[in-house]
């Protein structure tokens, strides 16, 4: 209960016009809620809901709301700006088919025996089946869902904008994202982001940075120096035989204190660690670790030898307190998302950012990584395409070879053949992917037959992307953006689920609806199920 007061009219306010009141003044007497409150419910400030209380996480927490209304903004500023390009929105299904596109599905049963649905991993074949169709420019933002281990920045069912452009390639793909995400940032974060976005190939990125999607930020970049090195002390660091070996090195800022007492604890307890257990432990051999001091003979690099000592301080103009890791690897082509000393760059930057000894990157660096192999081996971890030749796509099974001299390699030698394949990546994380496609069907049918090798009941299954690619097909080029990982990006949140109203869990659960559940015996009737013993 309360009584409310009316403001009045300013004395030089021309007493014919009525000013609109906008506050209200209000004197609260008592407060009685009008529906019955549960006592077992106690909100304070300090109060911390479960993720089984979802709604009274977002009822009290305002950031997390506000973290919703910036996600639908985000949402409609590059919808307005796509349409200003004469992009066409256009939903397509939910329910799809099974295809070995490369991720396990999650699969929709149906009173038709031995018939089912599948949730698309993304719209991919549809929007290829657009651009056949005479769309010229389609985009949606699209409700896609793969059934894989789940990480921060993973969701079985995850939101992604995408795009897809006829007549066009890689270059022109790229103008167009680079030209939304540009003015998202001038508009949302007030941020001049370069023009153009730098560029580096899968293997720039992986012999530099030891990943494909490098946070350029922190610098430590990777140099090969097994040339540099004697022989003796390359096989106390590693029981391979002609390695490759990677070194980098690590600084901390400035300061009075000792950096070199600082940095030998630091490496030291880093090591001891449960995390850096994993790297000690490595069976191609843990890193060889070196801690510049001045007061040592070859300033601690005595292990080297002195001519290697010399160039290795040439090449990374050392100081004291500096540490020197040493990495050995396979020496095979690059294959996958990182290197064994990419992920140690990683782990030793964020521990000596927690640590107090380096400030945490700032800004942000934008970066395509392009000319992927098309190609790579396949893994127990993903279930690829099906093939028999031991291989997998390395984007998706509809990537164009880059060049006529890669379509040339196809048939000597498909693990050399380089894809017209780029990721967006902005502070080391893969924002989106995108490709040239296969607009030809004998050369879509000839990767998935014969350098695949996927049976001719595998192939079977994308017939009708065949057919339409066979009924005539322009060029054509697309990117499917990460929209959950975008908008946790731009707003500083170090997971999707901040910026999804009612995310799973870590075991792909719900646990507010309690979803997924279990099956009753009569839908398992229904839909002509039963359980595996």
């Amino acid at each position: 209960m309360g009584l409310t007061r009316e403001r009045k009219q300013r004395p030089d306010q021309d007493s014919g016009n009525i000013e609109k009141i906008k506050h209200v003044e209000i004197d609260l007497l008592n407060v009685q809620p009008l529906n019955e409150f549960p006592s077992d419910i106690i909100a304070t400030p300090d109060t911390v809901f479960s993720p089984e209380q979802r709604h009274l996480q977002l009822r009290a927490d305002g950031e997390l709301r506000g973290a919703l209304a910036d996600r639908s903004a985000i949402g409609l500023f590059l919808r307005s700006k796509l349409h200003d390009l004469d992009f066409v929105e256009i939903e397509t299904p939910l329910l799809f088919k099974s295809t070995p596109e490369g991720a396990r599905e999650f699969i929709v049963p149906t009173r038709r025996k031995g018939y089912a649905y599948a949730l698309p991993q993304s719209p991919q074949q549809y929007k290829q089946i657009l651009m056949g169709s005479g769309i010229a420019k389609y985009f949606q933002f699209a409700r896609c869902f793969r059934d894989e281990d789940l990480r921060a920045d993973r969701q079985p069912e995850f939101t992604q904008l995408d795009l897809e452009m006829s007549f066009a390639g890689a270059d022109e793909v790229m103008d167009v994202i680079e030209d939304l995400i540009r003015s998202l940032w001038a508009q949302y974060l007030q941020n001049q982001l370069p023009n153009p976005f730098p560029r580096l190939s899968y293997a720039d990125a992986m012999l530099q940075y030891g990943s494909d999607k490098p946070d350029t930020r922190i610098g430590m970049q990777i140099s090969q120096v097994e040339y540099l090195l004697p022989g003796d002390l390359i096989g106390k660091i590693t029981p391979l035989q002609a390695p490759v070996v990677e070194a980098l090195t690590l600084r901390f800022e400035p300061n009075a204190d000792d950096n070199t007492a600082a940095m030998r604890n630091f490496i030291t307890t880093f090591l001891d660690s449960p995390e850096g257990t994993s790297f000690v432990n490595n069976p191609e051999g843990g890193p060889g670790v070196f801690v510049v001091d001045s007061k040592r003979p070859l300033q601690g690099l005595q292990a080297l030898g002195f001519e290697a000592a010399e160039r290795i301080e040439d090449l990374y103009k050392i100081e004291d307190g500096d540490l020197l890791i040493l990495q050995a690897r396979r020496r095979r082509p690059f294959s996958g998302g990182s290197t064994p000393l990419g992920n140690l760059r990683l782990a030793l930057h964020a521990a000596a950012v927690r640590a107090g000894h380096l400030k945490p990157p700032q800004g942000f660096a934008p970066l395509w990584v392009t000319e992927f192999p098309l190609f790579s081996p396949t893994s127990h971890l993903e279930p690829g395409q099906g093939g028999n030749a031991g291989l997998a796509a390395t984007h998706h099974p509809f990537t164009s070879p880059k060049t006529p001299e890669d379509v040339d390699m196809l048939l000597k030698d498909p693990t050399q053949v380089t894809g017209d394949h780029y990721d967006l990546v902005i502070n080391g994380v893969e924002l989106g992917g995108g490709s040239r496609r296969i607009h030809s069907a004998a050369m879509q049918a000839f990767i998935m037959r014969d350098v695949l090798k996927m049976d001719p009941a595998r192939l079977a299954e994308f017939s009708h992307l065949l057919e339409v690619l066979r009924a005539g097909c322009p060029p054509h080029a697309g990117i499917a953006l990460g929209f959950d990982r975008l908008v946790a990006l731009m707003l500083g949140k170090s997971s999707v689920r901040e910026v999804i109203a009612f995310p799973k869990t870590g075991k792909g659960e719900d646990v507010l609806v309690k979803s997924p559940g279990p099956l009753s015996d009569e839908i398992l009737h229904t839909y002509f199920l039963q359980y595996c013993s």
